[in-house]
């Protein structure tokens, strides 16, 4: 099959006419008012360019380097659970794109097939994003699989200690819980949590270093969105501090990423790789991230909105368009590589639309998908 995607947009309304309104909702929505899903959008749109010009821009490079790792692009693939309810092969799909087209992938682990199985089937690099929502012997085996699959990095996720409120799914009367029976994930009452909110609920930093230590792997740690926990996170031996809200799927009336990004960086200082999700859905975005410090950005909507459109080939298309997005506005922003980019390139605006899940394209009908 041949994709002839020439936007994003057009990615985005094909996934629409592929989903379910339910797998539409736990896709595209965010918890409760979804104000911090829309503050995310905000931070971005209220960001401005500063170009300089007669500048030779023949030739732009967009790599970059992760971890050691070497990327087409700095973006990752932020781990997603039941990608199966947006394409067939499920994560299985999204590790092939990311090899083929040459970044890292982040694999959940309430996603399928197995992370044996998505290790299996391309030979990129990959870090395993693990939910401690196990007892420590059931860690202890996950970790293991882990190692013995040949994940390249560990991943945890830190601001999921309870089950948030996602009002989309719950209208629509759509779980993604019930596809997280899978076989890396212990059983559904420990990753919903229910009541008193599982295993997840009782994680601390204690055990954030009894896991880094017993995993002895590359460690990323997953939804920072203070300067203080920041420090803790690199105190605790992250190598990459991911700055993240979940989406806006998680704590309802937080601040966007990009707002809470200088304060990380500041206190991370150099000390940690900083990634950075939330919001991105166009190259010029992940160019204001780096501009403020970040080293890569992450993608979790607009990676599944490409495995909805068209699986793994809509993946790599909405790739393609991300990276010609970034190669023009490099050139117009009077930059040739990833490295030259700084704060002195971006400075506050006033933002021209009001902010939502769709609101950075315009073509889309109504200017929203709901």
């Amino acid at each position: 099959m041949t994709v002839e995607f020439v936007t994003i947009q057009e990615i985005v309304q094909a996934a629409r006419h592929n989903l379910k309104q339910g797998t539409w909702g736990y896709l595209s929505g965010g918890s409760e008012s979804e104000t911090t899903l829309r503050r995310n959008r905000l931070a971005f749109d209220q960001l401005a360019f500063r170009p300089r010009v007669l500048v030779d821009v023949s030739n732009i490079d967009t790599s970059s380097n992760l971890l050691g790792h070497s990327m087409r692009i700095p973006v990752v693939l932020a781990p997603v659970g039941s990608q199966q309810v947006f394409t067939p092969e499920g994560g299985a799909a999204a590790t092939k794109a990311a090899d083929e087209f040459g970044i890292l992938d982040v694999i959940s682990s309430v996603t399928e097939p197995s992370l044996e199985d998505i290790a299996s089937v391309a030979n990129n690099p990959k870090v395993f994003q693990l939910y401690l929502n196990g007892d420590w012997d059931w860690t202890k085996e996950m970790i293991a699989r882990v190692k013995q699959a040949g994940y390249s990095a560990l991943c945890i996720t830190a601001d999921t200690a309870r089950p948030s409120r996602r009002d989309r799914t719950m209208l629509a009367r759509w779980s993604p819980r019930d596809n997280f029976l899978g076989s890396s994930a212990p059983n559904k009452h420990q990753v919903s949590g229910g009541r008193n909110g599982g295993h997840a609920s009782s994680v601390t930093w204690e055990t954030i270093g009894k896991v880094r230590e017993l995993a002895g792997l590359p460690f990323m740690l997953k939804g920072i969105a203070t300067a203080e926990d920041a420090i803790l996170a690199v105190e605790h031996g992250a190598d990459a501090v991911w700055v993240s809200n979940h989406g806006g799927r998680q704590l309802d009336h937080g601040l966007g990423t990009m707002e809470t990004l200088p304060e990380i960086v500041d206190a991370v200082a150099g000390r940690a790789a900083i990634i950075l999700d939330g919001g991105i859905q166009c190259g010029s975005d992940v160019l204001k991230a780096l501009a403020l410090g970040a080293n890569a950005t992450a993608i979790g909507k607009l990676q599944c909105w490409g495995l909805a459109a068209a699986g793994t080939e809509g993946l790599i298309r909405a790739l393609e368009i991300l990276e010609d997005e970034m190669i023009s506005s490099m050139g117009l922003l009077g930059v040739t590589s990833i490295d030259q980019l700084s704060p002195a390139y971006v400075r506050k605006a006033d933002a021209v639309t009001a902010p939502h899940e769709m609101s950075s394209w315009v073509n889309i009908p109504g200017n929203r998908i709901l």
